[in-house]
């Protein structure tokens, strides 16, 4: 199994870029909640270790490294509202969200390696998108434990306003739980009305 390196961030630097940011959201899936993106600048010399695609780590592991990461690497984490997801679409709302994170660092850093397949419009610095970069970049995998914990935490407070949704296990997924509980209790104001199970129930309810 191969897991993740600095080898893009080498190139980086060998083209002249020093402070490269890994940048990655999560969230685009779930029917409730915003999307949270997180850009990581890290300490070449200080390297947490464990540092691995956030969907390959336990939530007790995820936790632990989110403390380490914001202890020894410059850290900026952002999100894209509901209404931008629902007003814009859930892709130029993850964009915004990344925007918004490397926007967030002091200082601003050279370069961005985004996770994806797209460089965001809005950014004004060189990025190069890489396809599954959580799982090849040490810097983007930073950023992948440090959105889906922070959205994680995010989507537990939700829970407690919002019982019965789950949230506090399926993160706003549309887990069958989620889906039963949308047609038994109705949509929340934290619920995505552009998704289709959710805009099928506001329809029917017309």
């Amino acid at each position: 199994m191969s897991v993740p390196d600095l080898s893009h961030e080498h190139t980086a630097r060998a083209m002249g870029h020093a402070r490269i940011a890994g940048v990655d959201e999560v969230g685009r899936g779930p029917l409730a909640g915003p999307v949270t993106a997180a850009a990581v600048i890290l300490d070449p010399e200080a390297i947490p270790e464990g540092l691995n695609d956030s969907k390959k780590l336990s939530t007790i592991r995820r936790e632990a490294l989110t403390e380490v990461i914001h202890a020894a690497a410059r850290v900026s984490i952002a999100h894209a509202s509901v209404a931008e997801i629902d007003g814009l679409n859930i892709l130029r709302a993850a964009h915004l969200a990344m925007e918004r994170a490397i926007a967030g660092l002091d200082p601003v850093p050279d370069m961005a390696l985004i996770d994806g397949n797209m460089v965001p419009r809005g950014l004004t610095l060189p990025a190069q998108a890489i396809v599954r970069g959580d799982a090849v970049s040490l810097s983007i995998a930073a950023a992948s434990i440090v959105a889906k914990t922070c959205r994680d935490r995010l989507m537990r407070d939700l829970a407690q306003q919002f019982p019965g949704y789950g949230w506090e296990r399926n993160a706003g997924y549309p887990s069958k739980a989620h889906r039963a509980a949308l047609l038994n209790l109705g949509v929340t104001p934290h619920h995505r009305r552009s998704f289709k199970p959710v805009h099928n129930i506001l329809y029917q309810e017309k």
